[in-house]
């Protein structure tokens, strides 16, 4: 076949797969990765090979609204993914295992569900051993109900409770802070000569004795990237999305036998101080870890770093102490 044939028939061919809108990735080693709102398909492919120490080049359009990218377990910025237009991303691994990637723009109401998976094969060029979770290591029933039977009747102030602390039979050290709720270590201090609010207001400051503001800032950051939009602003359980996750769960009872157990239930109020001083961090830990079974609640463990997580739970707790400035 002459030079000049093949490469009439190599033109032909493209204006053929041109004319019914065939992909043109044969050739790529990553496909052009679409977005959608999780309703129309989420991303496709939502499953990517990757190798250990091989960059990984990724291009992604949005063929709705705009979403974002990221990795969990990666300390990476999020990259916003605008429609009609191909957004170029490189990876780099360290080791093998299967990372999540998932959109960080609230994109409707199943945007948690807007997940995929990168399965990076080969050697690690950092073995870390991995970590047993402290709600795990501690034995916790994450379902089990722990609400505090006493409960403040203010916010705690932290800048109270520091000029009490001195001399009070408090371990103040991080696994103590993370295995007891706040309503334990009040109650560790009822031999004291402290009266009830003084108490509160000590538990007030070793919680914020148990973070830094830049710890803060950061589950600030994360709240409001991923929780917010569920759980309100302010943490009341009043987010843009918690009428819609109420609605839903009603229909799901008109199709389900015995689904008034199985509900999706509204998010949890964060400023509900029986709810939230009966919790310890390692109790949040796995809420956040694992996700709320039956409840709508999404599986962070696999987005979130360790210290993500910590500094999100500290975050959380500002909703009933009163740290100052």
């Amino acid at each position: 076949m002459k030079r000049s044939e093949l490469i009439s028939r190599i033109l032909i061919i493209t204006g053929i797969l041109l004319a019914v809108g065939a992909p043109l990735f044969l050739w790529a080693r990553t496909p052009l990765i679409h977005a959608r709102m999780a309703e129309d398909g989420g991303w496709n492919p939502d499953v990517i090979q990757a190798e250990v120490g091989k960059p990984l080049h990724l291009k992604i359009t949005s063929d709705d609204v705009v979403h974002g990218f990221a990795v969990g377990q990666m300390d990476m910025r999020s990259v916003d993914i605008l429609p009609g237009k191909v957004t170029e991303v490189t990876l780099n691994f360290d080791k093998p295992g299967i990372y999540a990637f998932f959109c960080t723009r609230w994109c409707g109401l199943n945007h948690w569900r807007m997940r995929g998976t990168i399965e990076v094969s080969g050697a690690s060029t950092d073995p870390q051993p991995a970590s047993v979770p402290l709600y795990v290591s501690l034995n916790l029933d994450l379902d089990a109900p722990h609400d505090a039977p006493v409960v403040p009747t203010g916010k705690p102030s932290a800048t109270s409770g520091q000029l009490l602390e001195a001399n009070l039979p408090i371990d103040q050290s991080a696994d103590y802070y993370r295995s007891h709720s706040p309503y334990e270590v009040f109650e560790s201090l009822q031999n004291t000569s402290l009266t009830e609010a003084q108490r509160w207001d000590t538990v007030a400051y070793f919680w914020q004795s148990n973070t830094t503001p830049e710890s803060l800032a950061n589950g600030k950051q994360l709240y409001a990237q991923n929780c917010a939009a569920c759980h309100g602003e302010n943490g009341a359980g009043d987010g843009v999305f918690a009428d819609d996750l109420a609605e839903a769960g009603e229909a799901s009872m008109q199709t389900m036998e015995g689904a008034m157990n199985m509900v999706m239930q509204v998010p949890v109020d964060f400023t509900d101080p029986r709810r939230m001083l009966g919790a310890s961090p390692a109790l949040l830990q796995g809420k956040i870890l694992r996700g709320g079974m039956g409840t709508g609640m999404p599986m962070w463990g696999v987005i979130f770093t360790e210290k993500q997580i910590w500094d999100l739970i500290a975050y959380i707790y500002s909703f009933q102490f009163e740290y100052g400035n």
